[in-house]
C-alpha cells in the first residue's frame, strides 16, 4: 500500500467519525476546526525539526512516541478524535503519512463541504469584479461552491483558460487562432 492511499484511509475515517459525532449541524465546523489542527500539528515537525526526528526515528519505542504525542495534544487542546488518530499514529509508527494525510484530509474536507478549486488563466491581471463574475459563472456550471485561484500568462494573448480538476475550459484567443489554422488547413 502506497503511503497516499494508507494517508487517504486515515483522512475518510476521520472525516467519517468526525461528522458523525459532530452531528449534522455542526459537522462542518467540526470538520474545518480538525483540519486547521491537523495542519497546526504537522507544522510542529517544521518549526521543531528535532520532535520529526524523534517522532520519525524508527530507533525510539513506541511506548515514548505514544506519551509525547498525547503529551503534546493535550497541551494544543486537539479536539478528541484528532488526538485518537495521531496517538494512533504514533503507536504503528506512521508518522511518515503526516504530510499525505493533511492532504488528503483538505481534498476530502472540500468534497464533503461540496467545494471545487478552479484555476483561471489570463493574458492580463483579472480586475476583482470580473473574478467574481467567472467565479460565480463556474459555480453556476458545477453546482458547487467555487474557490478561484488566477494567474496571468501572456502567450494566451487574451480571453480565459478555466481548470477545474481535469477539465479544461479553453477560451484563449491562442485556442481560437490554432482552430482556425486547423480549418483552414483542410
Amino acid at each position: 500500500m502506497t503511503k497516499r492511499t494508507a494517508a487517504d484511509r486515515y483522512a475518510r475515517a476521520l472525516l467519517d467519525v468526525a461528522v458523525k459525532e459532530a452531528g449534522r449541524e455542526a459537522a462542518n465546523e467540526a470538520a474545518q476546526r480538525i483540519e486547521r489542527q491537523l495542519t497546526e500539528f504537522a507544522g510542529l515537525f517544521t518549526q521543531h525539526p528535532e520532535l520529526g526526528r524523534v517522532l520519525l526515528n524508527p530507533a525510539i519505542p513506541v511506548s515514548r512516541k505514544r506519551g509525547a504525542v498525547a503529551e503534546l495534544t493535550a497541551r494544543a487542546q486537539v479536539t478528541p478524535i484528532l488526538a485518537r488518530l495521531l496517538v494512533l499514529l504514533a503507536e504503528r509508527d506512521r508518522f511518515v503519512l503526516l504530510p499525505d494525510l493533511v492532504a488528503a484530509y483538505r481534498e476530502r474536507l472540500l468534497q464533503y463541504l461540496k467545494v471545487v478549486r478552479a484555476e483561471v488563466t489570463t493574458a492580463v491581471t483579472l480586475p476583482a469584479d470580473r473574478a467574481k463574475a467567472v467565479e460565480n459563472g463556474l459555480a453556476s456550471l458545477t453546482g458547487r461552491t467555487v474557490t478561484l485561484e488566477t494567474r496571468v500568462d501572456p502567450s494566451i494573448i487574451g480571453g480565459v483558460v478555466a481548470r477545474i480538476g481535469s477539465t479544461v475550459f479553453d477560451g484563449s484567443i491562442t485556442r481560437q487562432l490554432a482552430k482556425m489554422r486547423e480549418k483552414l488547413v483542410e
